[in-house]
């Protein structure tokens, strides 16, 4: 007699196991099996010692692996893996470019969709570790198309243009990069219970310690260690204002590089998340009801005049000129920032610009430590936590290069 087999996935979050049974006893198990899989779909359930054994087996030699990675229409990463001669990774100029299919990533018509990555920058791969004296790379690369223009999505070239012929000015910029840790439900944020709220309100969570105040922490620190060796800036980590909330900051980085390196950044906070089975999501306002703070990009910015003496007044010049612009700048700072920019939480109107020492209820900020000294940065507060950092960078670029505007009295901390 033959029997139908079918084939039934059995998960459990140490082990899969694969079984046959003819089609009536899956037919029988259907109910039970769902149940399983609602509660574990997505769980990394794979043996660490059977990933260990692959880990193990060594690279060949003069050879590395290049994980090419681009930013698709939506403003997140890609990537994709070659195998190439180690000669090849000394610059970005020696890497070959390479092309994916646009049409799978809303970059191009499927008529016509091969797309082109050039690299622009080149990082250690913390994924993919080795104990000779090579190392595998990620390759931050930007879109162009088979003749060599950039795609509209291309906001690398569109931000290089502002930093192109001002690099005397030597420009810092430190991104803070807020986002948001969810379970793989995508509506409960960790420390959350399911389908309600926090008992108790923001305050205690900020740079918190405890279980019961902080939620990802061991998310943040491997992707803290994953960019440190990846030879990314990032200067420090903390848990933010809302349970479940975290921030990273990149920086100071000079110019295009910032755009560079904040996107990889993104990138890697992905990775250790797919490890983690966590979703995370960069939206500047996950939570909207209830009496929590949305997530930003807030963006510090210092021109090598800034940081000379007289550099606070050649700050407050660079402010007026943000504010003639408010509009403009809104407009590239992210999607969803109006439900962020309320006037609440931190948060300055996205009707009205200001700005304010010390006040982060204005829409710049220039610090008290800036003030005593008389030079040094201000922080632009408006920019989403799902901003483009190039888009964002090179406008401030070149609006602080632009023409000089009117003076705009500072907001009163009375008046946040």
């Amino acid at each position: 007699m033959k029997f139908t087999t079918a084939l039934l996935f059995v998960a459990t979050t140490s082990q899969q196991v694969l079984a046959f049974a003819p089609a009536s006893t899956a037919s029988r198990h259907s109910t039970s099996l769902n149940s399983v899989l609602t509660k574990t779909t997505g769980r990394s359930s794979l043996d660490p010692a059977v990933i260990a054994r692959y880990d193990a087996l060594p690279f060949p030699a003069d050879t590395i692996l290049a994980e090419y990675v681009w930013v698709d229409a939506d403003g997140n990463t890609r990537s994709k893996t070659r195998t190439l001669p180690a000669a090849k990774a000394e610059s970005v100029e020696t890497l070959p470019k390479w092309n994916f299919d646009g049409s799978s990533t809303g970059q191009a018509p499927g008529d016509d969709s091969e797309v082109i990555l050039r690299p622009c920058r080149i990082f250690k791969d913390p994924f993919r570790p080795r104990s000779d004296e090579l190392d595998n790379i990620l390759v931050m690369c930007d879109t162009w198309t088979p003749a060599g223009e950039p795609l509209p999505t291309n906001s690398r070239a569109i931000a290089e243009k502002a930093f192109i012929g001002n690099e005397d000015q030597e420009t810092w910029f430190g991104l803070e990069q807020e986002f948001t840790l969810f379970n793989l439900d995508e509506r409960t944020p960790l420390g959350w219970p399911e389908g309600g709220m926090p008992s108790r309100p923001q305050g205690p969570y900020y740079c918190s310690v405890g279980p019961e105040n902080n939620f990802g922490r061991a998310i943040t620190d491997a992707m803290y260690k994953a960019c440190l060796y990846a030879g990314i800036s990032i200067s420090g980590v903390n848990g933010e204002v809302m349970p479940g909330q975290q921030e990273y900051q990149v920086g100071p980085c000079v110019g295009i590089d910032a755009g560079d390196q904040l996107m990889m950044s993104r990138y890697i906070l992905m990775r250790v998340c797919e490890d983690f089975q966590v979703y995370c999501t960069l939206h500047p306002k996950p939570i909207v009801e209830g009496d929590w703070n949305g997530a930003g990009m807030h963006t510090n910015v210092s021109t090598k005049q800034m940081r000379e003496e007289g550099g606070l007044e050649v700050i407050k010049k660079a402010i007026y000129k943000l504010g003639e612009k408010h509009a403009e700048h809104i407009a590239v700072y992210g999607e969803g920032n109006e439900l962020r920019l309320t006037g609440k939480h931190e948060t300055a109107s996205i009707e009205r610009f200001s700005y304010g020492v010390a006040n982060r209820g204005a829409s710049v900020r220039i610090g008290r430590d800036t003030v005593a000294e008389g030079k040094g940065y201000f922080e632009d507060r408006r920019p989403s936590s799902n901003a483009d950092p190039y888009l964002v960078t090179g406008k401030i670029m070149s609006t602080i290069m632009g023409p000089e505007a009117k003076e705009i009295a500072p907001l009163d901390k009375a008046e946040a």
